[in-house]
């Protein structure tokens, strides 16, 4: 698979981190992924070696390409504290890790260059636009600095606004379940058994019975017994109520204008005029 390294350079180390923070979590792997600042520069050191200005030391860390006017920026912004990032993507990720580091507000090389008095005499189009994260435009309303318009009067730079879609979580409600306690009525029927003594008294005619008389005083008895309703309440668990999350995903188009310069062409005669040119047949 071919890959393509790209280099971004941010004035703050701020803007650095929360740089890298983006690739990681854009899905790009932290070791290739890699930063230069004053301190891992140093390597030990008390100061800056002379030679972080010259192309020689980022030939070793970004590939032979890289020009003495790039090398100069390089240097120049790690000196003032800023710092120095390098991604290596696959092809077809170049353009997602570059608009990542663009949001955090990476330097332009070009234009440095040309405040610093380094810009390269002659470059083509093809170098100038080489391996670079560029700034996004916020309110650009011209198409180039007025720096870098005094040191290249006859370019125009054309700047082109890209759309990024991130997601956020937001709370959008809750389900609470709340265990309490009610009472309600209840009635059953039970059926209770009673005994009781009778007495029965029947007369005697048959004159077997007559004989000796007991004259003693006696007694018989017989219990009785009546069954009373008796209520005991348990209690048992007849239900559990839970709660879980399900997910489920949606598609939300995102709608925005998003701005593009341009250019138009136009001839113009000795006079100042607008020369119409005839179309070629």
């Amino acid at each position: 698979m071919a890959h393509e390294t790209l280099v971004a350079v941010y004035d703050t180390p701020s803007h650095a981190n929360a740089a890298v923070k983006a690739l990681k979590a854009a899905g790009f792997a932290e070791s290739d992924i890699s930063t230069f600042d004053s301190a891992r520069l140093k390597d030990g050191g008390t100061s800056l070696p002379p030679a972080v200005k010259e192309p020689g030391l980022w030939h070793r860390l970004f590939g032979t390409d890289v020009h003495k006017h790039e090398a100069s920026v390089y240097g120049k912004t790690i000196e003032d504290g800023g710092v120095v990032i390098s991604v290596r993507a696959p092809k077809s990720e170049a353009a997602h890790a570059s608009a990542v580091l663009n949001i955090h507000r990476p330097v332009d090389v070009h234009d440095r260059a040309a405040t610093l008095g380094v810009a390269p005499a002659a470059h083509t189009e093809a170098v100038k636009k080489k391996r670079h994260a560029l700034p996004l435009a916020a309110e650009q309303r011209v198409a180039v600095s007025p720096k870098l318009a005094a040191a290249h009067p006859d370019v125009l730079r054309l700047a082109e606004e890209q759309l990024e879609v991130g997601k956020r979580m937001v709370e959008t409600g809750r389900t609470r379940v709340s265990r309490f306690v009610t009472e309600h009525d209840v009635a059953k029927d039970v059926t209770l058994h009673e005994e009781h003594a009778e007495v029965i008294r029947k007369a005697i005619s048959d004159p077997k019975y007559v004989g000796e008389i007991n004259w003693a005083d006696g007694r018989i008895e017989a219990i009785e017994t009546a069954e009373h309703a008796v209520a005991k309440k348990t209690a048992r668990i007849v239900e559990e109520v839970g709660l879980k999350k399900i997910g489920s995903d949606h598609v939300e188009t995102i709608r925005d204008k998003l701005r593009r310069q341009q250019v138009k062409v136009e001839h113009l005669g000795p006079d100042g005029k607008v020369i119409q040119k005839p179309k070629s047949a």
